[in-house]
């Protein structure tokens, strides 16, 4: 099991906030069946404010590259992430287009 953590911003506005949390509460099927395909197993979404924290865990065989390949290939997923564009803004660090990016560990305690 690999574990990754996401950051990604909104766009600071509490409407928006308030519909983009709306439309997670009711995350269409085809979204859900994608990620499971992709090898995902277990998917949270944290909010402080605007910036948003995502916790995956997936199997061995995951990778980011094929699931960026499934999701390219199913217009379902496509459809998605446009309309979850209008509420994200990219991190200031952000390359042109990148949206969620994947955070470095720099403590852990066992």
């Amino acid at each position: 099991m690999k574990r990754y953590c996401l950051a990604l911003d909104l766009k600071p506005d509490p409407a928006l906030i308030a519909e983009y949390e709306a439309h997670h509460r009711a995350v269409w099927p085809e979204i859900l069946d994608s990620i499971r395909a992709a090898g995902i197993e277990h998917l949270e979404i944290y909010r402080v404010g605007n910036r948003l924290f995502m916790v995956i865990e997936a199997d061995d065989n995951f990778s980011f590259e094929q699931k960026a390949a499934l999701d390219a290939a199913n217009p379902k997923v496509q459809e998605w992430e446009m309309l979850m564009w209008r509420y994200q803004q990219a991190l200031p660090n952000a390359r042109p287009g990148e949206k969620w990016m994947v955070m470095e560990r720099i403590f852990e305690m066992r």
